[in-house]
């Protein structure tokens, strides 16, 4: 049998004597440092108080956090809101970690308030039971950022599309049966001159270009509809839409200095 292994108790060891942590909300975050008390050897003591989420009052924190000498902040992901938090207080040079809520939740049975929870965000964060998100770092946000864009925008581009085929398919007009895709020059001029006034479906065909104009007659009778009513505008609105968006996304280029920056 053998011999048990004796481990040391290290619960109560601190991983960082000066630590912050903020609890986000929307307006303001709730700020506690936890710093060594200098009336009390071996004591510690909680600072506790509310800062607005704006960007000056951000930046007098981060000036005052650097100043304090802090070792560590501690933000809690609340959606969207902790970002301006995170941005400026990692640009000031302070260590920053992002935590969910799950990492961050209090003891059954306590309190629950916004001071309470900076006050023990602060005490999790100085013993080190944390476990931080992962945030990439600067450049790589700014690339993710232009390739979100980028996908919102073709998303934006097809919804019109698809709205716009919708809207001829309700009028009777069957042009996408015929034409390879609605985005084709000759499927624009028609519609063009279905927006203008335009309801002779031989005419609308004549406006067929290249390899379309052998497909005079199907346009033709693609063209022909029963007499329905329906505005102008609805056919124009997703149209214009979707001709601004169709060369956008082609359009969003990133910049070379974060290119440039990737870390290698």
């Amino acid at each position: 049998m053998r011999k048990p292994q004796v481990i040391e108790d290290q619960e109560h060891e601190r991983v960082f004597e000066r630590v912050a942590a903020v609890d986000v909300a929307k307006a303001s975050g709730m700020v506690c440092i936890r710093t060594p008390n200098p009336s009390r050897p071996g004591a510690r003591h909680s600072t506790v108080w509310e800062v607005p989420a704006a960007m000056n009052a951000v930046l007098a924190l981060a000036d005052r956090l650097v100043a304090g000498g802090i070792e560590m902040v501690t933000l809690e992901s609340t959606a969207d809101y902790w970002r301006i938090w995170y941005y400026v207080l990692e640009g000031a040079g302070l260590a920053v970690q992002l935590v969910t809520a799950s990492q961050a939740r209090n003891l059954p049975g306590r309190p629950k308030t916004d001071r309470l929870d900076a006050m023990w965000l602060a005490r999790l964060t100085e013993m080190g039971l944390l476990r931080p998100s992962f945030v990439p770092p600067a450049p790589v946000r700014v690339l993710r950022d232009y390739a979100r864009a980028r996908t919102h925008l073709v998303q934006d581009r097809t919804r019109c599309w698809q709205r716009l085929e919708k809207l001829l398919e309700g009028a009777l007009i069957k042009v996408s049966a015929v034409a390879s895709k609605l985005t084709t020059v000759s499927a624009q001029d028609m519609i063009k001159a279905m927006i203008g006034g335009q309801r002779d479906p031989h005419t609308l065909a004549g406006l067929a270009r290249g390899r379309m104009k052998a497909k005079h007659d199907a346009l033709a009778g693609a063209l022909t509809r029963m007499e329905r009513p329906m505005a102008a505008w609805a056919l124009a609105r997703p149209r214009r839409r979707a001709m601004r968006w169709w060369r956008s996304p082609r359009k969003v280029a990133v910049p070379a200095a974060p290119v440039a920056a990737w870390p290698r």
